[in-house]
């Protein structure tokens, strides 16, 4: 599943409340995307796929409580399923008519970038005198800032606690010797059990991001160097080995090469498997599919002895602002408004997901407890997504995954497979 799909996925499994689309709303958009009388408010657009995965009512209320902050700004928003909002947002990019704020998901970001549809947020900011500092993260090409990640669902270890408990581990693992021996412990149980499962569908490659280099950023490491591939360093091929490892103990669930993220959701669902990586947001399905089932979510186990942040995927609501809006500082004022301590603590907690303002806190009362322990997580590390931002994201982790199947196949060696990645991933860029 892509960015896209997590998210989108993210908030049908919370149970957010789904309102009307309203994509014919966008039949009308100026050439600049805003418009303004000679004496009257700035009106500005903002097209995004929020509003209908909110609680009907909440986007709105935020602009509301935005144009009474900023009497000279309007906001219109235009508001639609995910993909309606990304047809209009290409189309837009291509003809130059995007509207002035737009809801981004990292893997268009590369693209609009280099077509110029997007703003520079690095000098917005400049000119706006804005503290960069408190934002969690920031996708940048080329050094630049072209989206800022507004609010953010991760993917944490979850670990069912009766099998761990029944192989004889007392609490989940935190380093990967930890993570291995309790896999082989859950898999020498039998019946039809694995320690942890595995998806690699070249259908849906995103296995490759979740499942595979979340063990490169949760110690710390990259797969890029100065925003380029660098798939051969010592910290992706420590992560490769790590995970050879386990397919050659046998601690994987079968059918890896063809298994995608919803096919590993159900399998930890009926209990068949010790630990997977998964989204935030699957805590809700798996406690509506089964009650009884315990299971507990921590970090992503780091390389023995690591001490620093360690890096969680995520996927995010992105923030960017129109290369061809004819009021990009008035644009920019409903960007820093949406990343504000207050404003930003209560989208996440609408859209129940993680702030993108680094001193924002949802309030987590009537939530799953899991949720704060998540949170927590979140804090003591960083969002790490390397593909967000990239060109042809998905690609490249499919590009990655043919090499590596044929790593565990037996086929080639780690080196092969790292140098070989390496090449194809260069001519993409």
């Amino acid at each position: 599943m892509s960015n896209d799909a997590r998210t989108r996925g993210a908030l049908r499994l919370f149970g957010v409340l789904a309102v009307a689309a309203t994509v014919a709303a966008t039949a009308g958009c100026s050439a600049s995307g805003s418009s303004a009388s000679s004496d009257g408010p700035v009106t500005l657009e903002f097209a995004q796929w929020w509003e209908p995965e909110l609680p009907a009512g909440a986007l709105r209320g935020i602009m509301d409580d935005f144009e009474a902050a900023n009497p000279g700004i309007k906001v219109n928003l235009l508001s639609g399923p995910y993909a309606s909002t990304k047809e209009q947002l290409f189309a837009g990019a291509a003809a130059g008519t995007m509207s002035d704020v737009v809801g981004l998901d990292g893997a268009w970001v590369s693209d609009f970038a280099k077509q110029g549809a997007l703003a520079d947020l690095t000098k917005l900011m400049s000119d706006a005198g804005y503290d960069d500092s408190q934002l969690a993260s920031q996708i940048k090409v080329d050094g630049s800032t072209y989206m800022i990640p507004a609010v953010n669902f991760v993917y944490p270890l979850f670990t069912n606690d009766d099998l761990l408990a029944k192989a004889g581990v007392t609490a989940p693992p935190s380093t990967r010797t930890e993570f291995s021996n309790a896999a082989k412990a859950v898999t020498a149980l039998g019946d039809n059990t694995s320690g942890w499962i595995l998806p690699l569908s070249q259908e849906a490659p995103n296995g490759i991001q979740n499942d595979v280099m979340s063990w490169v950023w949760a110690s710390g490491g990259s797969m890029l160097k100065d925003g380029k591939p660098d798939l051969t360093n010592s910290d992706v091929k420590s992560a490769v080995e790590f995970v050879q490892g386990m397919w050659k103990d046998g601690s994987i669930a079968p059918g890896s090469f063809t298994m995608k993220e919803q096919d590993k959701v159900e399998e930890f669902g009926n209990g068949r498997v010790g630990m997977m990586i998964d989204s935030l947001a699957h805590i809700n399905l798996l406690r509506k599919n089964d009650p009884n089932l315990k299971f507990s979510i921590s970090a992503i186990p780091a390389v023995d002895g690591f001490s620093g942040e360690r890096g969680i995927p995520y996927a995010s609501w992105g923030l960017g602002v129109s290369g061809s809006s004819a009021h990009p500082a008035e644009a920019f004022k409903l960007v820093q408004y949406l990343m504000s301590e207050k404003v930003n603590s209560e989208l996440s907690t609408k859209a129940n997901a993680f702030p993108g303002n680094t001193k924002s806190v949802p309030d987590f009362s009537g939530s799953d407890p899991l949720f704060k322990t998540a949170f927590d997580i979140y804090k003591k590390g960083y969002p790490a997504n390397e593909f967000t931002g990239l060109p042809v994201a998905e690609e490249l982790m499919r590009t990655f995954d043919t090499q590596f199947q044929s790593l565990l196949n037996g086929d080639q060696s780690v080196d092969d497979t790292l140098k070989n990645a390496q090449s194809q991933w260069e001519s993409q860029f």
